[in-house]
């Protein structure tokens, strides 16, 4: 997911991925756990999504307030 791809969507659609990601690192993490996953980049690829979706959503946070 790139950030101008996350830019473009509305504040209810970010949020409704942000909730997807979270549940797929938490996935993820169970197979890493129970020795099923075989490609462990998927963890970081996942949270770093995160991380931009936090981003995007605290500036149209801080743009709407002003």
């Amino acid at each position: 997911m790139k950030p101008a791809e996350v830019r473009t969507k509305a504040k209810k659609e970010l949020e409704k991925l942000l909730v997807e990601k979270r549940g797929a690192l938490f996935g993820l993490k169970i197979r890493l756990a129970t020795g099923q996953l075989k490609e462990t980049s998927q963890i970081r690829e996942t949270k770093r999504d995160i991380a931009r979706l936090l981003t995007v959503l605290k500036e149209k946070g801080e743009n709407a307030a002003k």
